[in-house]
């Protein structure tokens, strides 16, 4: 059978893919930015002196990363019922999705912060700053840049992992195109529709990265540098604190 092109011009912008696009738009940006601050916060304790903080950060990162993302979502779609606890299944996906994002993202903003020279925390500190303000207003904000690249690639990828909650019925983009495959049976012309889709979306994302890229580009060349004498005074408390 020939490849009907005439399909793709019918059902492109067919009402079932479009509602599947925008489930899977949703499942992306909830789960992407509950992985974010997951992630963070996996981070933060992974590079905490606090032995018990250390040691539950780095079991759940061992977790999540070490199983796959499918077998995540059957569990909590389905395997938690067993032992009592039932979700509905979006918030089944939402929570596979971002727990398993929060994995990858830890280790990400860990070797973000790592990235840093120690000495930008030391001078914070001598400088009156505590360890969270020195964090969040000295360290956090220069491995954003190093943070920022592999956290597009991550989203990227988490627009196409969405598929996965196929499984466990959620009406995403890939389910839409199986019940739109089921009605005509045009397996070649369905599928090539919705690979535009994915491609149209992590195109957006691509371009979104790649604007922030230049913004964060932008503002570190416009940032005044230190006066030479507050550099020296920090330095000074610093060598004194050391003594």
């Amino acid at each position: 059978m020939p490849f009907d092109w005439g399909f793709i011009v019918t059902h492109f912008f067919d009402q079932a893919l479009i509602e599947g696009a925008q489930m899977t738009i949703f499942l992306s940006l909830v789960a992407q930015a509950a992985g974010v601050l997951l992630g963070l916060l996996a981070a933060l304790m992974r590079l905490s002196k606090n032995p018990i903080l250390n040691a539950v950060s780095g079991f759940y990162i061992w977790l999540f990363r070490g199983t796959p993302l499918l077998v995540q979502l059957v569990v909590f779609a389905t395997g938690l019922y067993q032992i009592g606890i039932q979700l509905d299944l979006l918030t089944a996906a939402l929570l596979a999705l971002s727990l398993n994002e929060g994995a990858y993202m830890a280790e990400i903003v860990r070797a973000g912060i790592e990235s840093i020279d120690p000495g930008q925390m030391e001078a914070a500190k001598s400088l009156g700053m505590t360890s969270g303000t020195g964090m969040r207003r000295i360290v956090l904000p220069q491995a954003a840049r190093v943070i920022l690249p592999p956290l597009g690639n991550e989203f990227n990828n988490m627009l196409k992992s969405t598929s996965l909650a196929s499984v466990i019925s959620i009406k995403e983009l890939l389910t839409k195109a199986g019940d739109l495959n089921h009605l005509y049976y045009k397996t070649l012309e369905t599928f090539a529709i919705i690979s535009c889709y994915y491609l149209a979306m992590t195109s957006v994302a691509a371009l979104a990265q790649s604007w922030a890229e230049r913004r964060l580009g932008d503002r570190r060349s416009q940032e005044t540098p230190v006066p030479f004498w507050q550099r020296l005074r920090a330095n000074l408390l610093s060598a004194g604190r050391a003594r």
